[in-house]
């Protein structure tokens, strides 16, 4: 962290008059990061902060309200440190950036001490529970992780099981889930099991793809390295030196669940995620991931993370859309 310390001091930031802030930043590939393409960053940043930003230069001149200001420099002070490691500013970034104002002020540095380098990036986490999620996923050998979509479960889980496969540590990832238990009838669908159970695991696929590139994953799929296989298959295997996803758990039962952890081996890391609000089973009350939670809960080696809106990374809308939905579900109850 002493490096990323150095590099917010050669930021250099100057007041000029109570409600202007000018900045220079020597760094032009970064400063180009920052600013973004047709300076979109920038005018997204603007927005977020309340502030005015005007760019000339290798500088950013900041206009507004001392609080808005201060917001500002937060913001680039993360946005430089995202960049020193990882070479890289996405949109998601920018966003990111605003909201760690509001939350702790050790977040920074929680937030980059949980990385995840892959061959295409560097993943980072993009909140206090994500942060607690990467790091069980690399310590703990059993981990459950609940909450809505756009929180990263998927993601992080098969960034973290990959990565660990690239570096030999485990000889296979497995992704699985419960496709036929969630109403659709694979033996209707033309193709062998890899082709039927695909159209489920395409969440996964997208994020194999982004992290480490198409060409590479498909050699993996090809040797075995990286398995495919629905729930209904696991019984009876044990799972030896592996990473095994178990996703969209909520359209799992009770004992498919347990089936599922009971596979576990030597050298072997099982993960299993799911969104209790969205259970696609006929007989919804049949999902067993709450109570399987709820079960296993006493046992300190499995680590549970428990995601809500405020840890949502997709577009910010999706938090709005999970609050409203949450918010009719308690007026319906009352």
């Amino acid at each position: 962290m002493s490096e990323i310390r150095t590099l917010e001091q050669k930021l250099i930031f100057k007041r000029i008059a109570n409600d202007t802030l000018n900045l220079q930043i020597n760094d032009n590939e970064m400063l180009m990061s920052i600013v973004g393409q047709f300076d979109q960053n920038l005018k997204s940043l603007s927005k977020l902060t309340g502030t005015n930003l005007y760019f000339r230069g290798n500088s950013i001149t900041c206009k507004g309200g001392k609080e808005n200001i201060e917001m500002f420099s937060q913001a680039i002070k993360f946005l430089v440190n995202k960049y020193f490691l990882t070479k890289i500013i996405e949109k998601e970034d920018i966003l990111l950036s605003v909201k760690k104002n509001m939350e702790l002020e050790n977040s920074n540095v929680k937030t980059f001490k949980q990385l995840i380098k892959t061959p295409r990036k560097t993943v980072i986490a993009r909140s206090e529970k994500q942060s607690d999620y990467i790091k069980a996923l690399k310590e703990s050998d059993i981990v459950m992780s609940l909450g809505p979509a756009g929180t990263g479960k998927s993601f992080l889980a098969v960034s973290v099981g990959v990565t660990m496969l690239m570096d030999k540590k485990i000889d296979r990832v497995i992704l699985s889930r419960p496709a036929v238990e969630a109403g659709e009838k694979l033996g209707f669908l033309p193709g062998d099991m890899k082709e039927k159970v695909d159209p489920y695991l395409r969440p996964l696929y997208d994020a194999l793809y982004e992290l480490f590139g198409a060409d590479k994953i498909d050699k993996k799929i090809e040797s075995g390295e990286i398995e495919i296989a629905p729930l209904a298959f696991m019984r009876g295997r044990t799972l030896k030196n592996c990473f095994a996803i178990l996703d969209e758990a909520q359209n799992a039962t009770e004992t498919q669940i347990k089936m599922f952890l009971t596979r576990i081996g030597e050298n072997s890391k099982l993960v299993v995620n799911g969104d209790p609000s969205q259970v696609d089973l006929i007989n919804k009350s049949q999902s067993g991931l709450i109570k399987s939670k709820n079960i296993l809960k006493e046992i300190k080696e499995i680590k549970t993370i428990e995601f809500d809106h405020n840890d949502v990374v997709r577009h910010p809308l999706v938090s709005k859309i999970i609050r409203a939905y949450q918010k009719k579900s308690t007026d319906d109850q009352n």
